[in-house]
Parts: structure tokens; sequence; C-alpha cells
């Protein structure tokens, strides 16, 4: 499940594995870290985490190939406002779960993991780009990710963007629906016909 920032995708996949006891990994928390040579930066001299170089796409499909083989993997904490990894935990998966992989590159999965037999959906969430920019920054200023001023150049600078980051989700295979048409549909992935791959 991908989506712009703030677009409504982790409290999604939060209420979704607690309703059906599917596992989440975060994909966000594969982001390089602070020190990481090749980790780019914005022109606000922050981890620019917008740039598909700043996350390990390879090391985020390692761990959901051995979740799905294994029915456990190790991930890291990523923490945003650190810009680092924080600590490890650990994912377990029983052999009828779907997993929720939910990021803002999800997308970019979806060509790997199908031609592994692994993807069921690709999903981006959205809604209007006012109401994501404002939950965006309420989100990020409660959680101290940054200094106010850089929070709201970022998001301003993202809500701009924001056309641009749904078309490259849809150019990767990824279905664009709201929040509420998200969970419906999910929902009934865990009751329909078909079995996981």
């Amino acid at each position: 499940m991908t989506g712009p920032s703030g677009a409504g995708k982790s409290r999604l996949s939060a209420r979704l594995s607690d309703a059906l006891g599917w596992p989440v990994v975060r994909l966000d928390d594969f982001y390089r870290e602070v020190d990481d040579p090749h980790l780019p930066r914005s022109p606000l001299g922050i981890p620019d985490w917008d740039h598909i170089d700043s996350w390990d796409v390879h090391r985020a499909v390692t761990a959901l190939r051995a979740l799905v083989d294994t029915g456990t993997a190790e991930v890291p904490v990523y923490d945003i406002g650190a810009s680092r990894v924080t600590g490890h935990r650990l994912v377990t998966c029983g052999s009828d779960d779907y997993i929720l992989a939910e990021g803002l590159f999800a997308a970019r999965l979806a060509e790997p993991l199908e031609a592994e037999g692994l993807l069921s959906d690709a999903i981006c969430v959205r809604r209007s780009r006012w109401i994501t920019f404002v939950l965006r920054l309420v989100r990020d200023l409660v959680e101290r990710r940054k200094p106010p001023h850089i929070l709201l150049r970022r998001g301003i600078a993202l809500l701009r963007d924001e056309p641009a980051i749904i078309a490259q989700a849809e150019a990767h295979g990824a279905r664009c629906v709201s929040p509420r048409q998200a969970e419906l549909q999910l929902r009934e992935l865990a009751v329909g016909e078909g079995s996981r791959p």
C-alpha cells in the first residue's frame, strides 16, 4: 500500500492488522541512515525521504521474502527525527495471512514482488491534497520529526508534488483509491475466494 506522506497508509494498515490479524511491514523503516553516503539530501539540508535513493529496496524485498518463506522476519525500526535505525522488531505471519507492506515507495515493489509470485494487490491511498497536507503537518509536528519551519516548507513542497507522486505510483501498477475504499476492498480480500500467493 502506497500513497503520499500523510494520506493515511499507516493508520489504515494498523486498523486492518488489528481487525484481521495481518502483519504489517512498514517500508519506511528501510530508509538509509543519516551517515549513509548514498542518502540524498533535500535543498533544506535534511535527508530527502521522498527520493527513491533514500530507501533500500533490496533490504525490503529480502525481508518480505523471508517473512513469506519462514513466517518471521527481523525488520528495522527507523526514527525519522533521528534519521537512523533505533532498533529492530520481529514480524511474524501465519501461512494464510496476507502481509500489509505499506510506505511511500511501496509501488516500487509491485514488479519485483509480482515476479516472485508474492503480490496480491498494489493500492495507492489518496485523498484531497489539502486534507493530506494538514494531516501530515499535524502528525509531523506532534511527532517532532524536524523543526516546525522545516516541516512547513517540506509540507508545501509535498503539496505541490503530490500529483507527480500519485502518477508515479500508478505508473508502477498501483490502483488509486480513497482510504475508505482501500479498507473495504482489503476486508473483502480477507473473506473472499482465492489464496495468498
